[in-house]
């Protein structure tokens, strides 16, 4: 949301607001400022072609009532997997690097016993699972004990996304209620996903518990330590009165669009209920088919704060 602040006193504020529009508006008409009342601003086809003013209208939509939970892509612990053996011995071979995608069984690597034998025994290293190599800690030569962690392996067709919820939110979030998650790494996508745990524990220090959103990864685009944003649907209403959220201003506290009719545009004040990514509940001010400006807001607003008018040029 755009938040205005005007420290400036009303005389410089005044003479601001009228270079400001004669700059911009100077082959359109000419600003008359005085008076110091605050009314619908008039301006001229030319002058609202010059600043390039775009309108929408209040409608009704499905807006949904959203709570953000920032957090981490992380795989499911049972899609985890670390390979070790249980032998001491030198690697002979490695067949996989990190990234690589394996299957159940496939051999990662050899390694030879340190075992009396004449040859000594050579022992596969095997994948217990489908996934991704997410780590590698062997080289060719390299000499290793039981229970040294090999390889480490993720199974990603689905993946979760691990954030914190604050206490005073705890009581509106349960498990099975859909999210929509957005990655820093991917900023035009929106993955949609559902709450599958909320945590048993409240951290005493944080005074958050742990929530989880299940996704799925058929793509392949979610790693590990993903910065990602997700939005849990409270609850929607599935036929909201809206305006876009690039309509509204805010200013000394007070929210509030300007609302077009014909040449005028008059300032008016709203509440807001629910806001997502591209709209805002309007609950009061605005009523179904306002033509509200989208782009060029704050340029009106200049000029209603300066109590100020264009006058149509000669």
């Amino acid at each position: 949301m755009l938040s205005i602040r005007l420290p400036l006193g009303a005389a410089a504020l005044l003479a601001i607001a009228a270079i400001f529009w004669q700059t911009v508006l100077g082959h359109g008409g000419q600003i008359k400022v005085g008076g110091g009342t605050r009314g619908p601003v008039s301006l001229t086809a030319a002058q609202i072609n010059s600043l390039g003013l775009q309108t929408a209208p209040a409608d009704l939509r499905p807006v949904a009532r959203l709570l953000s939970v920032n957090g981490q892509v992380a795989a499911l612990p049972d899609a985890q997997a670390e390979v070790s053996l249980r032998i001491s011995g030198i690697v002979q071979a490695v067949y996989v690097n990190l990234g690589d995608a394996v299957r159940k069984g496939q051999k990662l690597a050899l390694v030879q016993s340190r075992a009396v034998g004449n040859p000594p025994p050579t022992i596969p290293v095997i994948a217990s699972m489908d996934g991704v190599i997410d780590s590698r800690g062997v080289i060719v030569g390299q000499s290793v004990e039981p229970n040294t962690a090999l390889f480490q392996l993720s199974e990603r067709t689905r993946m979760r996304v691990v954030g914190n919820v604050y206490e005073e939110d705890l009581g509106q979030v349960r498990v099975g209620q859909k999210a929509y998650v957005k990655l820093l790494a991917y900023p035009n996508e929106l993955l949609s996903g559902t709450v599958g745990l909320v945590g048993p524990v409240l951290d005493p220090e944080t005074r958050t518990v742990e929530l989880w959103v299940m996704l799925d990864n058929k793509r392949g685009l979610l790693k590990p330590n993903l910065f990602a944003r997700a939005d849990v649907v409270l609850g929607q209403n599935e036929a909201a009165l809206t305006v876009p959220n690039a309509a509204i201003l805010e200013a000394n506290g007070e929210k509030f669009v300007f609302v077009r009719q014909g040449d005028k545009y008059d300032r008016v004040d709203v509440t807001l209920g629910a806001v997502d990514d591209q709209y805002s509940e309007v609950l009061s001010g605005v009523v179904p088919g306002d033509d509200v400006v989208t782009q060029g807001a704050r340029e009106i607003y200049t000029l209603w704060l300066a109590g100020g008018q264009i006058e149509a040029a000669d």
